[in-house]
């Protein structure tokens, strides 16, 4: 089994990297999904959560009203790490659980917004990053997710910086080109994965 941490600024298009990689074989583990998931209505998380923040967060029907406290936490370092340290660890041993229950040679691929904040990049044999521009990511945030201006320059300010993704990784992906091209460089990086999956199976060097 290979294990790839993938991880990108937010806009960067790194959920078009993983799904293209999903194509080839891998198997993907989201890190954004389960996140959800661990604070759905009911579950402990979402009861953490509220504990934290006060009931404001939650919407009419019981669920996470996420834009809500995404305006609390994105403005605020400190608020935002007390809900990493609720949702974190939940994401962490869920991960863990569906990484187990991957194939022998298996790409195990698991996207991680937050890959070069928390320090993760030691837990994966290697750590690939799907790169922007800043004006890439801000016009992506703006004109394809709707958000305003001001809320996408605090969540793109509130993670790392381009510089200290790219010292982690092993691997970059250019996606400040046309999709043909992104197709292209993620087939490439696919075969090398690949490649290194079966070596480890095998004991090939």
């Amino acid at each position: 089994m290979l294990t790839v941490g993938l991880t990108g600024g937010i806009g960067a298009g790194k959920s078009e990297v993983s799904r293209l990689l999903v194509e080839h074989g891998a198997v993907l583990i989201d890190s954004d999904r389960i996140a959800r998931e661990v604070v759905a209505p009911g579950t402990p998380g979402l009861a953490a959560v509220a504990d934290a923040f006060g009931t404001d967060i939650l919407a009419a029907d019981g669920s996470l009203d996420r834009p809500r406290l995404g305006s609390l936490v994105f403005a605020d370092p400190g608020k935002l790490a007390v809900l990493n340290s609720i949702v974190h660890p939940l994401v962490r041993d869920r991960s863990r659980e569906l990484q187990s229950a991957a194939a022998e040679d298996a790409v195990v691929v698991n996207d991680v917004p937050l890959l070069t904040e928390n320090g993760l990049a030691p837990l994966y044999d290697i750590v690939i990053v799907v790169d922007a521009s800043p004006e890439t990511q801000l016009d992506r945030l703006v004109r394809l997710r709707g958000m305003t201006e001001d809320d996408a320059r605090a969540r793109m300010a509130a993670q790392a910086t381009r510089e200290q993704r790219r010292q982690i990784a092993d691997v970059v992906i250019d996606n400040d080109v046309p999709l043909d091209a992104l197709r292209k460089r993620v087939a490439e990086v696919w075969d090398d994965l690949a490649r290194r999956a079966r070596q480890g199976t095998t004991g090939a060097e």
